[in-house]
């Protein structure tokens, strides 16, 4: 695991500065404390920053191929690098290093661009090519590991494992995209389809890009893709079995390093059956760790403990208090962009006590995307159902009414908070699930806004990404689209983000077997029946992991590792809420209406409503424009 960054000249093979290179690779030497280097040639500079996981002593990049013709810089870990290696050393390869990084390079020279169907792990790698003069650029299917791009005036094209790098470049532009902060407020991040600011954009997950020297910018190209328009047949039994290998397979993969190595556990379903089947395949007992919270309704630190004790796991637990909150700058810095998913604070905090002992840790990430997992999948499984047998032509106008005039309950039990699910029914199913995942639903982000804001934005509404991509998804129903937006849209853009910056700030890496593309592939094949069964989402990975887990583990109420923010909001931190209508940089953009901001805090500290998630999206999106110096 490491941090990339590099400069490349598309019209003419113009000298690159090695100080402007070190200089954006300083800018993420959290990503790679164990060693550093950069290379450069006429139009073209490498650098990289590495954290040794694998072949410690050797492999440093850049990295030249044996006949000195590509240079490679590589941030992630390819799992099958041995079995590549032996493929390839049979038909004449040559290797100088233990390592998986010039595996890469003896791939790409065999196999060109499409090497990188052959690589199973999370990548993201740059190749120049000194004889064509070409770049090539490419990251792992489900966007494990980040890359951000930018053209910039001189005619170069910068690239980096974080934003941070490419800010470091002198001659980028630091102006906000204002459709990147309408992405922002409806889902809480900036998804990978746009960045925070303009000019810069992120490799797609499952993409490549080729850059040759005379030539324009062409578009990225996509190499994978994840299709639920098949259904798998067979006895349960016998997808029981399939599953199982699948997991083991993905689990023991991930267990190879040269470094010490251990898990999260929150004691949910995910991370509960990694650590099984880590302790199964280990001699040792395995190293995990947890975080707590002071709201006892939110703290899952006992189911951990439970399942570590049946594992005979080195476990530790910490808790999270209000007190942590004087990170939030902290992690603004983290993240470059606004990042406004409550659970970050709780990742980094787990990511800092796993570090204390490992420098590698496996996550349960991925089960709730691949096998319906959330419980807005059962409620788009339901919903659709509903659609199925009512005309659009009678939902929209009745369920439409209702929606609007029934009250934003969040006080009521959960059963009686219908609004959402009364406007959701009134859409088909795209629109219907872009609602449901909504942190601000277009009326709120409409109330919000300024009108300078407003016409800024122009036509352009956050939703389009999801509605447009689940229209056209390779998928066979509402659910199957509902879990490829998830997978294509939410997974990058929040939980892999999440998991990548709180990870590599402390210099720990972090890998996901639950993504194993061949388990998220099996899994798009399930029949729905098997996915859910009445109101229980992953059925058969719970079904599957009975032989492990107990139930009270497999099937108790799914929590989610979330921060109490909103009882902080009215308690300790009923300030800071207050704080946020006059925020200095959110009042200096003219973007909002002050006096809505103030409302929201007022009404929240007053328990008259539950704006929690939203003023935490309001109060990141201010410490990131202060970090970037955009305000």
């Amino acid at each position: 695991m490491c941090g990339i960054a590099g400069i490349f000249h598309l019209e003419t093979a113009k000298p690159v500065d090695p100080a402007r290179i070190e200089r954006m690779c300083d800018a993420i030497a959290h990503r790679g404390p164990d060693g550093q280097g950069v290379w450069t040639a006429p139009g073209a500079g490498l650098g990289h920053r590495r954290l040794s996981i694998i072949d410690v002593a050797g492999s440093p990049q850049p990295m030249a191929s044996p006949d000195g013709r590509a240079m490679l810089v590589f941030n992630g870990e390819i799992y099958n690098y041995r079995e590549l290696r032996a493929e390839l050393r049979a038909s004449g390869a040559e290797f100088r290093t233990d390592g998986d990084s010039e595996v890469i390079l003896a791939a790409w020279q065999k196999w060109g661009p499409e090497c990188v169907s052959r690589l199973h792990g999370m990548f993201a790698f740059a190749i120049y090519d000194l004889a064509a003069r070409t770049l090539f650029l490419a990251r792992d299917r489900l966007g494990v590991k980040p890359l951000f791009l930018a053209q910039l005036s001189d005619g170069s094209v910068a690239f980096g494992s974080e934003l941070k790098a490419l800010v470091a470049h002198p001659l980028l532009r630091r102006e906000v995209d204002p459709l990147a902060i309408e992405d922002f407020l409806a889902w809480g991040y900036v998804p990978d389809t746009r960045s925070i600011l303009k000019g810069v954009v992120k490799l797609p997950a499952g993409h490549s890009l080729l850059l040759e020297c005379g030539k324009p910018m062409p578009r990225p190209l996509q190499w994978w893709d994840i299709s639920f328009a098949e259904r798998r047949k067979g006895k349960v039994e016998d997808l029981e079995a399939e599953l199982l290998h699948l997991m083991r397979e993905a689990v023991t993969s991930r267990m190879v390093a040269d470094v010490p190595l251990g898990a999260f556990l929150s004691g949910g379903v995910d991370s509960s059956s990694v650590v099984a089947l880590m302790a199964e395949a280990s001699a040792s007992p395995v190293k995990t760790c947890s975080i707590g919270f002071d709201v006892a309704a939110l703290d899952e630190s006992g189911y951990a403990t439970r399942i570590a004790e049946q594992f005979g796991t080195d476990h530790r637990v910490r808790s999270v208090s209000p007190d942590d909150f004087q990170s939030a700058d902290t992690l603004a810095a983290m993240f470059d962009e606004p990042f406004a998913d409550a659970s970050a604070l709780p990742t980094w905090r787990v990511c800092q006590l796993a570090r204390e002992t490992v420098t590698v840790a496996l996550s349960g990430d991925g089960a709730d995307e691949a096998f319906a997992g959330y419980r807005r999948h059962v409620f788009q499984h339901g919903e659709d159902r509903l659609r199925a047998v009512l005309p659009a032509a009678l939902r929209g106008p009745v369920f439409g009414s209702l929606g609007a005039i029934y009250p934003k309950a969040d006080w009521a039990p959960r059963p009686l908070r219908a609004k959402t699910t009364l406007l959701s029914l009134a859409g088909d199913s795209a629109t219907g699930y872009a609602r449901a995942i909504c942190v601000a639903p277009p009326e709120l982000r409409e109330a919000l806004y300024s009108p300078d804001f407003k016409r800024l934005r122009g036509d352009y509404r956050a939703e389009a990404l999801v509605t447009d991509l689940m229209r056209a998804a390779p998928a066979r129903s509402g659910l199957d689209r509902a879990q490829y937006v998830d997978l294509k849209v939410w997974l990058p853009g929040d939980i892999l983000t999440k998991v990548d910056r709180t990870s590599m700030a402390v210099g720990l890496e972090a890998r996901e077997p639950l993504l194993d593309h061949r388990l998220i592939e099996f899994a798009a094949t399930l029949p729905e029946a098997v996915r859910m069964r009445g109101k229980q989402g992953k059925w058969l990975l719970k079904q599957t992991m009975r032989r492990y887990l107990p139930d009270d583990i497999l099937y108790r109420p799914k929590q989610g590792f979330v921060m109490p923010i909103e009882a902080w909001f009215r308690g300790p931190l009923a300030g800071v809420a207050h704080e946020i209508g006059g925020s200095a940089a959110l009042a200096r953009t003219g973007w909002f209406d002050n006096r809505r901001l103030a409302a929201l805090a007022q009404d929240h500290v007053s328990g008259r409503a539950n704006n929690a998630r939203i003023l935490w999206q309001l109060l990141m999106l201010n410490r990131s424009l202060e970090q970037l110096g955009t305000a």
